[in-house]
């Protein structure tokens, strides 16, 4: 019989293998099921910084694509069990049967849809550490069946392995030999207050969903253009996740930015959410870049300088520290990316021309 300490190592190796984060999620996902059945998931990695939603893995029996969206905005609005709350209340795990009180309709998610799919209970992860919010993962019980208090327990356990895991696949994201992404005319997605798309640029349409990562067959922008959306209705109802703002990787190098906002036409009571997608800059890059190596508050600082061409003389002075410190924490910096110099880091951050 596979014991759940046994399930905790193996996830500990696969996190060691060099996998993608979507190859490393289907593995956990088998191996936890193992010692812990449920009968749908959504597994959602975030922006480290924003705590929104980017690149989905999921299986939700039953549920049909026209209907994502709302399964999506209705994740964000309902707070019972919803990620950010987890985290800043220091809770891995929790289930929503025990979040609730046995009473499921008090979530606005369960009331609304999960109640038509027979959810009986869901157990909610939080993939976070000192560095950012790396996922989120909600499991489905269906037909009566409930989590106990020790599954929680477990998946409270696991939680930070995992989110070790995805952010060492964050990290691996940034390669030496990046491709280039052209956008070379305004990439937009115009959704409506119901969060279905309305129209998309050219651009968005020709160029951005045909970026597929090279080991997913489904594009991930549209997802992430649906969370960025959600983010921003979560923010005008006064719960919010964080800004409706996330950085998505496309595979290869390549990260692209979404940001979302509200259209506001006069005499329209709720307007279109319009989805901007834009190449991410150095520095938003870098940001995601230094969280994912687990660079300290000061080497970030001093990472910071570094991309702004300052020597180490420079460096010291703005940041009142002696030149031998600054050239330890560029040290550390390197030690900590798998860099060799200051070129190739810089290089790595900044992605292909």
């Amino acid at each position: 019989m596979v014991s759940r300490t046994s399930v905790l190592d193996r996830v500990e190796r696969i996190g060691a293998a060099g996998l993608t984060a979507k190859a490393y999620r289907e593995r956990v996902l088998a191996e936890v099921r193992t010692v812990l059945p449920y009968d749908g998931h959504v597994w959602l990695l975030t922006d480290p910084a924003t705590r929104v939603g980017t690149s989905p893995l999921a299986d939700v029996p039953g549920l049909a694509f026209p209907d994502l969206p709302r399964l999506g905005r209705l994740r964000y609005l309902t707070t019972v069990n919803r990620w950010d709350r987890l985290l800043d209340e220091g809770r891995a795990a929790a289930t929503l049967l025990a979040a609730t009180g046995g009473d499921l309709s008090a979530s606005l998610l369960w009331r609304e849809c999960l109640s038509g799919f027979g959810v009986s209970d869901v157990a909610t992860v939080v993939c976070a550490d000192r560095f950012g919010c790396w996922a989120w993962l909600d499991l489905w019980r269906t037909g009566g069946a409930a989590y106990a208090a020790a599954d929680a327990a477990f998946l409270a356990e696991l939680a930070p392995v995992l989110a070790t895991g995805l952010r060492e696949a964050v990290a691996r994201t940034f390669v030496d030999d990046a491709e280039a992404l052209d956008l070379s005319g305004p990439a937009v997605v115009v959704l409506s207050p119901a969060l279905v798309v309305r129209s998309q640029t050219a651009w968005a349409a020709e160029a951005l969903f045909a970026l597929n990562p090279p080991d997913d067959p489904v594009s991930t922008v549209p997802a992430a253009a649906y969370n960025v959306a959600a983010a921003l209705v979560a923010q005008e109802a006064g719960a919010p996740v964080g800004e409706p703002r996330a950085r998505v990787h496309l595979g290869s190098g390549r990260w692209v930015t979404l940001r979302a906002d509200r259209m506001t036409p006069t005499g329209v009571e709720e307007g279109d959410v319009v989805v901007t997608i834009e190449v991410s800059t150095p520095a938003e890059r870098r940001e995601v870049f230094a969280l994912a190596h687990g660079l300290t508050p000061r080497e970030r600082e001093v990472l910071a300088e570094v991309s702004r061409g300052s020597d180490s003389h420079a460096i010291a002075g703005r940041l009142f520290v002696s030149e031998h410190t600054v050239h330890d924490h560029v040290k550390a910096v390197l030690a900590k990316t798998g860099t060799v110099s200051r070129q190739v880091l810089l290089s790595r951050i900044a992605g292909a021309a």
